[in-house]
């Protein structure tokens, strides 16, 4: 892969700017769509059980995707996918914008998903581009790390204001300025790549583990209303397991494989891909849950919902850029992860003491901000851990690998979650019913939480010995 000679050192930080700004608006896709879920529901005419899925096409078509857009931009540059991702977006935040019905909104998201799978990977490629082998690299590291949380949380409020003010469908518009911002600029702030790979791209890997992960979260999200031991659900659960024992099969048989499966051999990113796959599973089940539960028990409109959880953005900005790289360089990655990790869970804990006729400043505030702290704490430690655990030459595949082990653990973990809410409240649920399911998933949440910060313990063992371009990144991030 070659340099674009002509892009500056000051246009580098340009090109930042649009690398930070895909990373933050590829996860801010997933979290603005909360406070909006009501109005969606009830003018597209989801079922309770089935409204998960405005969230989990999103999120399974990006995290199925992710490891073919890391080998796409190897293999065609990864400036041209880049590009190609954004335009997908927008195509998908569209369609989502127009839907008038229940098929057309899940098309629209899991397009969505598709362009930011694209996105996400050649970003990191870019950045390393730009910034590797220069005194900056660790400061450009810490600024990309932080648009992940920061775009999850900020989309809640920004949710709230676009639906409370404007409509649902403008929380899918908003993504299209955005992303032409980014394309006007992208020629000339962003470097020129060629090929770096040859060989064929393995399209039925990717179809294999996007098919399978997405069949199995339909299983459990359809088994509350199906019936967890009937035919269709174990048919459909059975179908995904199968489909996803073949990738691994195609992968350790292709010449190039999405993924080498040598580089799962690696310890420490095996424990950072198991902590970011549990955080995110608790993580945002837990902004769900808590969007549906001021809105549908205390009663609030989309935008105090949205500012409502507001403060854990500022704690977010506040943890993630002055305080995690602090804690890092005295403490090290494992000790905050840890940490981070039963922090989240105390504060989920205390969320599902929620009452009924509960308030925000009591039920919410300070047990949300208790999560947001853990939350911060674990999550560039584990992202910067299994980046850095790879070798140079398969940075992008470790970062597309733990995007979708994030990712993934997100969508699994809220539809296990929602089973379990669905099967408390049941259909038609009085306000006591939603809280005591509600409650349910929270300390579900929890449980997640926890184990992930026991997986973290037993499995993330000492470093490899690192290369001083590695352990300066490390210093800052893992």
């Amino acid at each position: 892969m070659s340099t674009d000679p002509s892009i500056s050192p000051g246009k580098r930080w340009l090109g930042l700017v649009l690398i930070a700004t895909a990373q933050f608006i590829v996860i801010m896709d997933t979290s603005i769509i909360g406070v909006a879920l009501p109005d969606i529901q009830r003018e597209l005419g989801f079922t309770p059980e089935s409204l998960s899925w405005v969230f989990n096409a999103y999120v399974v078509a990006f995290g199925g995707l992710l490891l073919l857009g890391g080998r796409l931009a190897d293999v065609f540059g990864a400036r041209k996918i880049f590009v190609l991702g954004w335009v997908i977006l927008i195509a998908g935040s569209l369609l989502a914008g127009i839907a008038s019905n229940v098929g057309l909104e899940i098309a629209g998201r899991a397009i969505q998903g598709a362009g930011s799978a694209l996105i996400a990977p050649a970003a990191l490629t870019l950045l390393m581009m730009l910034f590797g082998g220069t005194p900056e690299l660790p400061k450009a590291f810490a600024v990309y790390g932080a648009a992940a949380p920061i775009g999850g949380t900020a989309g809640v409020f920004l949710g709230g204001v676009l639906t409370e003010y404007a409509s649902w469908p403008w929380v899918f518009y908003v993504t299209i300025p955005i992303a032409l911002f980014v394309l006007a600029f992208t020629a000339t702030s962003l470097p020129r790549t060629v090929r770096k790979a040859a060989g064929s791209i393995d399209l039925t890997g990717a179809l294999t583990v996007t098919v399978g992960l997405a069949a199995v979260v339909y299983a459990v999200v359809n088994a509350p209303e199906a019936g967890w031991l009937t035919v269709p659900t174990l048919g459909v659960l059975a179908a995904g397991v199968v489909l996803l024992v073949i990738f691994f099969i195609i992968q350790a048989r292709s010449r190039n494989p999405l993924l080498r499966l040598g580089l799962l051999r690696e310890p420490l990113l095996g424990a950072a891909n198991g902590a970011q796959l549990l955080l995110g599973a608790a993580w945002v089940s837990m902004w769900f849950f808590l969007n549906l539960y001021l809105q549908q028990v205390l009663g609030a409109s989309a935008f105090a919902a949205g500012a409502a959880l507001l403060p854990m953005t500022g704690l977010v900005v506040l943890v993630m850029v002055a305080w995690a790289p602090r804690l890092l360089a005295r403490f090290g990655a494992k000790p905050l992860i840890v940490s981070g990790l039963l922090l989240l869970a105390g504060g989920l804990v205390w969320l599902s003491f929620v009452r009924p006729d509960g308030n925000y400043a009591v039920d919410v505030l300070p047990a949300s901000l208790l999560a947001a702290l853990g939350m911060s704490l674990a999550f560039v430690p584990s992202l910067g851990t299994a980046i850095n655990a790879a070798p140079p030459a398969e940075t992008g595949v470790a970062s597309g690998l733990v995007s979708t082990s994030y990712q993934i653990g997100s969508a699994l973990g809220l539809a296990i979650l929602t089973a379990i809410v669905s099967g408390i409240s049941g259909a038609d649920a009085s306000k006591v019913e939603l809280t005591q399911g509600y409650s349910a998933a929270f300390i579900g949440a929890a449980i997640l939480a926890v184990v992930g910060a026991l997986v973290t313990a037993a499995a993330m063992t000492k470093p490899r010995a690192a290369s001083p371009d590695v352990a300066e990144s490390e210093s800052i991030s893992v």
